[in-house]
């Protein structure tokens, strides 16, 4: 039976749609977009977007770039990839004024250097604001270097970026904003740079092939992305102690407990039925604890169960036989 003709130019059409070239404004009209619509919905804020410039810049011009008592907030990407949010001190204030106050003060508040609290009050904007720059560059070429990034921790101030932040290009979206409330005179004007690396951790967009002959193949490589992106847990253990129950409850808070074989070069690596998978050496990586595999132990396959032998059956007698 031949195609209906909507079938036929439905993949004449999917096969003719070529994804956004690198560098089209996908990544521009999606931050503006979700940046609007997170303190929309989070803080009923209206943001007029007087400026978004889009440009490239190294690690050593980032450190410069952030304004002076800036929130600076640590985003986490895919695939180790770090990026950074800065907020204006205006814009922070407006953003605590909302969850403080309900309303904008017509009066300005006096700028300050932003708290670990702060940063804890707009973290769930930001999150907001990169859930929807996600979905606006769902189909976009963008969304390589732009999608997948959430809020990780707050910096007290810049300089800790330069050894926290990788040595490469990043590109840099920084705005202009103006922030009020429909109906209200009173609003804030600050910038809000979202840094992010410019050589991207994410796939990148590809055309999609003719599924009518490649769908068994597409479902092959789509069940093993999902299957290679499982979550494993490992735990890393620098030391064992056993102690009687009545020691345990017997716990206080200053007590101290020694650990007579921990070493920071002998931890291992474990999985959750507690089989040991490696050894490795504790130290530092980008600021954050890390572990330096030293040498790898193998699973080992086991043996394949020996089959027992057959025990041969006992002779029917003739008057089970004769039973049938």
């Amino acid at each position: 039976m031949p195609p209906a003709p909507t079938d036929v130019l439905r993949r004449k059409i999917d096969r003719a749609r070529q994804p956004q070239i690198d560098g089209a404004p996908g990544a521009d009209r999606g931050w503006r977009l979700a940046l609007a619509r997170a303190t929309r919905d989070a803080m009923g804020l209206d943001i007029d977007f007087r400026r978004l410039d889009v440009t490239r810049a190294s690690l050593a011009e980032i450190l410069d770039l952030a304004p002076d008592r800036a929130l600076v907030a640590l985003l986490d990407g895919p695939r180790g990839g770090l990026g950074v949010l800065m907020l204006d001190p205006k814009v922070t204030a407006a953003l605590i004024e909302m969850q403080t106050l309900g309303r904008l003060s017509a009066q300005p508040a006096p700028l300050r250097k932003p708290t670990r609290i702060d940063a804890a009050m707009v973290a769930g904007v930001v999150d907001r604001a990169l859930l929807g720059l996600d979905e606006a560059l769902l189909d976009e070429a963008d969304r390589y270097w732009a999608a997948g990034f959430r809020y990780a921790s707050y910096l007290d101030e810049v300089r800790p970026l330069g050894l926290l932040l990788e040595e490469e290009v990043y590109r840099v979206l920084d705005a202009e904003i103006t922030l009020g409330v429909a109906g209200s005179a009173a609003s804030r004007t600050g910038g809000v740079i979202l840094i992010l690396p410019a050589m991207g951790r994410g796939d990148r967009l590809v055309a999609a092939p003719d599924a009518s002959q490649n769908g068994p193949h597409l479902f092959t490589a789509a069940l093993a992305a999902q299957v290679v992106q499982a979550d494993c847990r490992l735990d890393a253990v620098i030391g064992r102690l056993t102690l009687p129950i009545r020691q345990i409850l017997a716990l206080q808070t200053g007590d101290v407990l020694a650990l007579p074989h921990a070493a920071l070069d002998a931890v291992t690596v474990e999985a959750l039925d507690g089989r040991r998978l490696a050894r490795a050496r504790l130290g530092q990586n980008r600021g954050m604890r890390a572990l330096k595999i030293q040498t790898a132990d193998l699973p080992t396959r086991a043996a394949p169960p020996t089959a027992e032998p057959a025990i041969p059956a006992e002779p029917l007698t003739p008057d089970l036989r004769a039973t049938g």
